[in-house]
Protein backbone atom coordinates (compact mmCIF):
# COMPACT_ATOMS: atom_id res chain seq x y z
CA UNK A 1 0.00 0.00 0.00
CA UNK A 2 2.88 2.31 0.70
CA UNK A 3 4.34 1.89 -2.77
CA UNK A 4 0.91 2.28 -4.36
CA UNK A 5 0.35 5.51 -2.41
CA UNK A 6 3.70 6.90 -3.54
CA UNK A 7 2.91 5.98 -7.15
CA UNK A 8 -0.43 7.78 -6.94
CA UNK A 9 1.26 10.88 -5.51
CA UNK A 10 3.85 10.89 -8.30
CA UNK A 11 1.20 10.44 -10.99
CA UNK A 12 -0.97 13.17 -9.47
CA UNK A 13 1.90 15.63 -9.08
CA UNK A 14 3.65 15.16 -12.40
CA UNK A 15 1.29 13.75 -14.97
CA UNK A 16 -2.34 14.59 -14.35
CA UNK A 17 -2.44 17.39 -11.72
CA UNK A 18 -5.65 15.93 -10.22
CA UNK A 19 -6.43 16.93 -6.64
CA UNK A 20 -8.63 13.87 -6.11
CA UNK A 21 -5.78 11.53 -7.06
CA UNK A 22 -3.47 13.44 -4.73
CA UNK A 23 -5.90 13.01 -1.83
CA UNK A 24 -6.39 9.29 -2.48
CA UNK A 25 -2.61 8.84 -2.66
CA UNK A 26 -2.10 10.48 0.73
CA UNK A 27 -4.84 8.37 2.33
CA UNK A 28 -3.46 5.10 0.91
CA UNK A 29 0.06 6.05 1.99
CA UNK A 30 -1.00 6.87 5.56
CA UNK A 31 -3.05 3.67 5.91
CA UNK A 32 -0.13 1.63 4.58
CA UNK A 33 2.28 3.20 7.06
CA UNK A 34 -0.11 2.60 9.98
CA UNK A 35 -0.59 -1.05 9.01
CA UNK A 36 3.17 -1.53 8.60
CA UNK A 37 3.84 -0.05 12.04
CA UNK A 38 1.16 -2.18 13.71
CA UNK A 39 2.43 -5.29 11.93
CA UNK A 40 6.04 -4.65 12.95
CA UNK A 41 4.96 -4.31 16.58
CA UNK A 42 3.54 -7.85 16.43
CA UNK A 43 -0.06 -6.73 16.69
CA UNK A 44 -2.43 -8.66 14.45
CA UNK A 45 -4.67 -6.37 12.39
CA UNK A 46 -7.50 -8.01 10.51
CA UNK A 47 -6.23 -11.46 11.38
CA UNK A 48 -2.80 -10.89 9.80
CA UNK A 49 0.48 -10.20 11.58
CA UNK A 50 2.37 -8.83 8.56
CA UNK A 51 1.37 -6.46 5.79
CA UNK A 52 3.66 -6.21 2.81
Amino acid sequence: MIVFGICLLIIAAIVTKLAVLWGIGIIVLVVGVILAILGSMGRAVGGRRHYY
